[in-house]
């Protein structure tokens, strides 16, 4: 029996040329029972942005791609959509979307007396994620983190 992200990266992996074919990046991959139904979301985005066209279109293909794939059992709800402005950031790949863009950041240990901190999300690593301030380089390990938005 597979794991549920190996069998998450093979589902991400058929739907990969769809996306492509779009122009869109993968942000994220959810896939979780709610009520009587299961879901799965794809968080997808572009420089640019996505359109809600871009979200049906890519969900109509992704729907017959999966439902060829024979990937998926259960009944389930397919949703298609962008990251949002305030999405938290959780995972190494959303932390990689995020590069170059404005975020805010809430640390459980105070830096210099602060907790939270804005700039743009200048690199990440699996040791450090550095974030430009206003004023300076702000370095903090990424288990340190209470909340990156």
């Amino acid at each position: 029996m597979e794991s549920g992200e190996a069998w998450l990266g093979r589902v991400e992996a058929v739907v990969g040329p769809v996306l492509a074919s779009h122009g869109l990046g993968l942000v994220d991959a959810d896939w979780r029972r709610e009520g009587r139904r299961w879901v799965l979301r794809f968080f997808v985005d572009r420089p640019g942005g996505v359109s809600i066209g871009d979200c049906q279109a890519v969900s109509r293909e992704a729907g017959d791609v999966l439902d060829v794939s024979g990937l998926i059992e259960p009944a389930y709800d397919l949703e298609v959509s962008s990251p949002g402005l305030d999405r938290e950031l959780r995972k190494e790949r959303e932390y990689a979307w995020a590069l170059g863009k404005e975020v805010r950041c809430w640390v459980r240990e105070p830096v210099d007396g602060r907790t939270e901190f804005t700039g743009m999300l200048r690199a990440v690593s699996p040791a450090t994620s550095r974030s430009h301030t206003s004023a300076r380089f702000m370095p903090a390990p990424t288990a340190t983190p209470r909340c990156v938005r």
